[in-house]
């Protein structure tokens, strides 16, 4: 029975993903802690790798199509895989098991669920549109770079800790950051560019975790085989489903369990 209850939080995961484009770690780690009672290192080092491989195969539909920055991808990656390695070496040395650092890794997925409430929140308000207002040394530069080289490269090492400890942070925060350091870049290339670096991250972030012995591969296989279909189905009534009104109620949803993984 429980077998069958992983494949299907999958499968409903997946099909979240597939229609808003909100993170799956987002949704599937909350889940693993508060629906299964998955502890939270555990929760997190097997959805880094249920991330790795999902997001692995929408880099190849978006490689095939032209369409990734890979200088964005790059400039980001120079800050989140060192990052995710530094937070990796940290946890080893602590011990994963370790009371306060299970304590820490809780907070600190509070803290990122509720970012990533707001964040979608605010996509689902201003919907799809990508306007800015621009100066004219930014019509200048080439639609992938920055005004600040060194910002991307500083986000990139925030967000690699943050996923590393908590598997959040990659989906909307990085969708919605992406929007104001790149304001030329269309918005399609933007969740391109995001999908793409967070893959190298999360299969690094989740080897990593799996080193420290906080990855199930069994309940990562029974999550795999419920997302891939989910994800398929997801994507093909995307333009059917009122995204505005799934977008806010998910926020109120990952605010209502940020909050009470802050506030335990």
């Amino acid at each position: 029975m429980n077998d069958f209850a992983f494949i299907l939080s999958g499968f409903v995961v997946g099909l979240i993903v597939g229609l808003t484009g909100v993170g799956g770690g987002s949704l599937m780690t909350p889940l693993l802690i508060f629906g299964f009672g998955i502890k939270p290192a555990l929760a997190v080092g097997t959805d880094l790798l249920f991330a790795a491989g999902t997001k692995a195969g929408g880099m190849l539909n978006f490689a095939r199509q032209r369409i990734i920055p890979w200088r964005v991808v790059f400039s980001l990656s120079l800050g989140s895989v060192p990052a995710a390695l530094l937070t990796l070496w940290v946890l080893h040395d602590l011990g994963a098991s370790n009371p306060e650092v299970q304590k820490a890794i809780t907070f600190t997925l509070g803290l990122a669920l509720m970012l990533t409430a707001a964040a979608t929140l605010y996509k689902a308000i201003r919907g799809s549109r990508h306007i800015q207002v621009l100066d004219e040394a930014s019509l200048e530069r080439p639609a992938d770079e920055t005004k600040h080289p060194f910002l991307p490269i500083l986000f990139g090492a925030v967000i690699g800790v943050l996923v590393t400890l908590t598997s959040v942070g990659a989906g909307a925060i990085g969708v919605t950051v992406l929007m104001l350091l790149y304001p030329q870049l269309p918005l399609y290339r933007i969740v391109a560019a995001d999908i793409a670096y967070a893959v190298p991250l999360t299969l690094v972030a989740g080897l990593g975790h799996a080193t420290l012995g906080t990855v199930d591969w069994q309940l990562l296989g029974l999550l795999l085989i419920g997302s891939v279909p989910g994800i398929w189905l997801g994507s093909q009534w995307v333009s059917r489903v009122p995204e505005r009104f799934i977008r806010s109620a998910l926020s109120v949803l990952l605010a209502w369990a940020g909050s009470k993984l802050v506030f335990i």
